[in-house]
């Protein structure tokens, strides 16, 4: 998130929030796609992680970029930590330990989104060639140590950071050494927000095997294909995960708004200083509990959405809904995973025939399969089959949602080439962490170092 939200509107009631969530309710014809992804950044001469500071550094990328786009500058605390494009189209953001992110406008068609990306990054890389930078797509650091991986001065990290070791073993690794690609969908009532809720609920271990390319931490494989997947099983339980609750058949905005009532907030913002809140939940907070404890105690609606924002369910339910499961990876993937979920819920027939064929799927075979996938991605088992068939039948079905939108390029073709590196995935029957791994061990020779040549943006 670039940018922390500020609106002073009281917040009087729990229906107010719920009716905050429900205003997200759009025409289909009104429907977008904001897509996000993430890379890290490192030095070319010795693929050393790139800092905050300096004449070659993450800070100088944004003022670089800034100069370039002409975007207005984000600062924390007198230093820049992204850039807002003015009408609210696109931001960049910085992730805890330098990750570079691009929060995407929100856009009509997957043409538009790839052409994003690729300005996005032809931009980026005008300005750090010159500072001997690149950056790398995949779900986990490789190389780096926690210790050798830099801190971004980012207020809400500062808290995060000290809140996440009370929680869960695995929070800190998730902040400073993952990357993703995320997907951010619209929905056109509360029960079309069920629907997509529940079909991406279910297959959300699906995109992370498909995603799957974090097999390396610190210089050698970790034993997994997604490790960034393997994190979420433990970063923060009470705000991560499946959600059950979201299973249920009567599932609506008002039970979402319940369930964060009673998570743990990170913080409350005043004046432009961040007050550490993790000590009470948000139904707390409403009941009074910060009153003696900071000047402007009652809760607003900049408050709300900066709590909805710290919350890391599988699918995260905004005014939108974010598909959060996927390792980020190379540039021919931050168009595959938009595509997908696309695919799958834009269109009505694609979304009937996804609901159908995950219907009757329990919390307790999603939750297994999300356990297995990290280590098994695409060869895990769900109903004694192996995820490899399951995922050419909902690969089929993204198919044709992106082919029923008939949504051309000026070159004539529709969205479906989009899905092109997932398709090559299952015609190899191998992900790309697997393909990563069988480099190691073979034509790299036991050396991490080529993967900053071979995957690098």
């Amino acid at each position: 998130m670039a940018r922390d939200t500020t609106d002073q509107t009281p917040v009087r009631s729990i229906a107010d929030m719920t009716d905050y969530l429900a205003a997200g309710c759009k025409p289909k014809e009104a429907f977008r796609i904001g897509t996000e992804h993430e890379k890290f950044v490192f030095f070319t001469a010795d693929n050393s992680p790139v800092p905050y500071s300096g004449e070659a550094s993450i800070s100088a990328l944004l003022h670089g970029m800034q100069e370039k786009t002409g975007w207005e500058p984000i600062m924390d605390a007198g230093n820049i930590i992204g850039l807002a494009e003015p009408s609210g189209m696109g931001a960049i953001s910085l992730e805890p330990g330098g990750q570079f992110e691009l929060s995407g406008a929100p856009l009509e068609n997957l043409h538009e989104t790839c052409r994003e990306s690729n300005h996005h990054l032809a931009t980026l890389r005008e300005i750090a060639e010159p500072l001997g930078i690149r950056f790398l797509g995949m779900g986990g650091s490789p190389k780096w140590s926690f210790d050798e991986t830099p801190r971004m001065p980012k207020s809400r990290y500062e808290i995060m950071t000290r809140y996440m070791p009370k929680v869960g073993t695995r929070g800190l690794d998730m902040m400073y050494r993952t990357c993703t690609i995320q997907v951010n969908l619209d929905f056109s009532s509360e029960t079309d927000m069920r629907r997509k809720m529940q079909v991406s609920l279910k297959l959300q271990p699906l995109a992370t095997a498909l995603f799957a390319s974090s097999p390396f931490t610190e210089g050698k494989p970790n034993g997994l294909l997604s490790w960034r997947g393997d994190i979420w099983r433990d970063t923060d339980n009470n705000r991560a995960g499946l959600i059950p609750f979201a299973f249920a058949p009567d599932f609506g905005f008002a039970d979402y708004v319940e369930w964060a009532l009673d998570v743990p907030m990170y913080f409350v913002v005043r004046d432009n200083r961040y007050h550490d809140c993790t000590h009470i939940t948000f139904r707390q907070f409403m009941a009074g509990a910060l009153k003696g404890e900071i000047a402007d105690w009652e809760p607003n609606f900049g408050d709300w959405t900066n709590h909805l924002s710290t919350l890391f369910p599988d699918v995260r339910l905004k005014r939108f809904l974010e598909m959060r499961g996927a390792d980020g990876g190379p540039w021919r993937r931050i168009c595959a995973l938009p595509a997908f979920w696309v695919g799958l819920l834009y269109d009505d027939a694609a979304l009937d025939a996804a609901e159908a064929f995950t219907r009757d799927w329990t919390v307790a075979e999603v939750s297994a399969l999300r356990d297995a996938v990290p280590t098994r991605a695409l060869a895990a088992e769900f109903r004694g089959r192996p995820l490899f068939d399951l995922a050419r039948e909902v690969l089929a079905i993204s198919r044709m949602g992106l082919a029923g939108r008939a949504r051309m390029s000026s070159e004539d073709f529709d969205e479906t080439v989009f899905l092109a590196p997932l398709e090559e995935t299952l015609a190899k029957k191998a992900t790309l962490a697997e393909e990563m791994l069988a480099l190691y061990h073979g034509r790299w020779g036991g050396s991490i170092e080529p993967v900053f040549t071979e995957y690098q943006y």
